[in-house]
């Protein structure tokens, strides 16, 4: 649905972005991450049309953003970090206002505003100033505005950022539900907010890309293997003998467990080898019962630090 090839912003001698390439295929829900100045909000202007590359290009859905802007612009609903809201308008006055501006047909106006108020859950503040609205309102109006004229392509920018945690897990709902109909490019510095609805993830740093993938692979990828705890009822000894035994398993790291009789377990398998199984069956066929079993994976948030450290942490 978007390709970006060679992608390159430069600002005199500074280079925002260098040379990025990604693909966002369609339906996908896409973690757009980086630190302050990595180059996230250069890429997404310049995916919306708003900025020109220096070098490179993208395509949406098959058009060139410079050559077809207007067609582009037609795809793409764009929610930046502070919604473009006029406080001194009325919710239904301003959506209205923006069908216009987007062009959508007069005999469809109504209907589709109609819809998205009822999609965005903002029907009973319709009549209202926006200035009078609370933020997570402010926040459904400004999703409203990006969903008039029903675009294939959404991109959020911070669409969380200063709500309580009532209004982000409404607005966390939204998202979820809107996946089935568009495809959605999601910049958010609230990690786990990232992990909870995105499929995938693409992480960039001083203008490069340095990660994109699950967050599952990248942390198989960054630790080189699986990684399990177990909590197993028996003999330390014993049991670190047989767990070793297990094709695939690379290490067992035991110790003492609070749970009386019973011991703690990190067992670490190659990545290409699911090891569960074969732990079951060798605990049980030994007569030691396992009391707990979990994947030990990095968060997103280790992952994050972990590619994007500096050129220094890594020297050291």
């Amino acid at each position: 649905m978007i390709r970006a090839e060679n992608l390159t912003k430069r600002y005199g001698r500074h280079v925002a972005i260098d040379r990025l390439n990604f693909t966002i295929e369609k339906g996908e829900i896409l973690g757009f991450l980086g630190p302050n100045g990595a180059g996230k909000s250069t890429t997404m202007n310049i995916i919306t049309g708003y900025l020109s590359a220096t070098d490179g290009r993208v395509l949406v859905d098959g058009l060139d953003v410079l050559e077809h802007p207007q067609e582009v612009k037609q795809k793409i609903g764009y929610l930046p970090e502070l919604p473009p809201l006029y406080p001194d308008m009325t919710v239904i006055d301003y959506l209205k206002f923006v069908a216009e501006l987007k062009r959508v047909a007069r005999a469809d106006v109504t209907r589709d505003i109609a819809r998205i108020m009822d999609v965005v859950q903002i029907e009973d503040v319709a009549r209202r100033l926006i200035k009078n609205l609370s933020k997570g309102y402010r926040q459904r109006v400004g999703f409203a505005q990006a969903l008039i004229g029903n675009p294939e392509i959404l991109i959020l920018d911070e669409p969380t950022i200063g709500l309580d945690p009532k209004q982000i897990i409404e607005i966390r709902s939204l998202i979820k539900s809107l996946r089935q109909d568009h495809t959605i490019v999601l910049s958010s510095h609230i990690l786990p907010e990232v992990n909870a609805v995105c499929e995938r993830v693409l992480i960039i740093n001083r203008g490069k890309i340095v990660a994109s993938d699950t967050v599952e692979n990248l942390s198989k990828g960054l630790t080189g293997g699986n990684r399990l705890s177990l909590r197993i009822d028996g003999s330390a000894s014993k049991i670190e003998s047989a767990l070793k035994k297990i094709d695939g398993v690379t290490a067992v790291d035991t110790s003492a467990s609070p749970e009386k009789g019973a011991v703690d377990v990190i067992l670490e398998a190659d990545a290409n080898r699911d090891v569960r199984r074969d732990v079951f069956n060798v605990m049980s066929n030994g007569g030691y019962p396992i009391l707990l079993m979990r994947p030990v994976d990095l968060t997103l948030e280790d992952i994050f630090l972990q590619v994007t450290k500096s050129e220094t942490e890594v020297e050291a």
